[in-house]
């Protein structure tokens, strides 16, 4: 077995366990969204990017958006109810917190926060897709899921996610914009 597969049979399991059917799709590693748009090829369904976020009083979340979202954190720390500005997880949190490096963050990376000190928020927009792509706690493939997939597998994770709109953030941004200016 090598380092990958050691790496994804925790989540295998928990899928086979769950009754969850997964498509696995291989490729080299991938870091950014830009690599996965231009590796994936026809890869149906929601292609997702993950941020791992903390406040000032320590407390993380990990939101899950759309490939193409522009996230103001500034915005979001009111919508997911933050303390203070939000600012990215340092990689040593991540992988203390979710089991997961950079470049590998994925919503499955929820069953390694059996501690809960991790809140999972997710873009509603995303349950509209016929499947989700998310990383198998690597990066050097992607698995396809159902979106009532994804949720039970979030849900019997202990993380039920916070949902949310892109327009929310957008409404909060619009409403911290000085008067006057577009």
């Amino acid at each position: 077995m090598n380092d990958i597969d050691a790496i994804e049979a925790p989540l295998m399991a928990r899928l086979a366990e769950l009754g969850i059917s997964a498509i696995i799709y291989r490729h080299p590693p991938l870091h950014t969204v830009a690599e996965s748009q231009a590796q994936r090829g026809r890869m149906p369904g929601g292609h997702i990017k993950n941020l791992f976020v903390r406040d000032k009083k320590r407390r993380f979340w990990l939101v899950t958006v759309p490939e193409d979202a522009e996230i103001d954190l500034k915005a979001l720390r009111h919508v997911i109810g933050a303390s203070g500005n939000l600012s990215f997880g340092a990689a040593e949190a991540l992988e203390e917190k979710l089991g997961v490096r950079p470049g590998a963050v994925t919503p499955f990376a929820v069953m390694n926060d059996t501690a809960g000190d991790v809140a999972f928020v997710l873009e509603r927009s995303l349950l509209a897709h016929e499947l989700i792509n998310a990383h198998p706690l690597h990066n050097e493939a992607t698995i396809a899921v159902s979106p009532g997939e994804l949720m039970r597998f979030v849900e019997a994770c202990s993380h039920p996610p916070l949902l949310f709109e892109l327009d929310e953030i957008a409404s909060v941004a619009a409403q911290r914009q000085p008067a006057g200016r577009t």
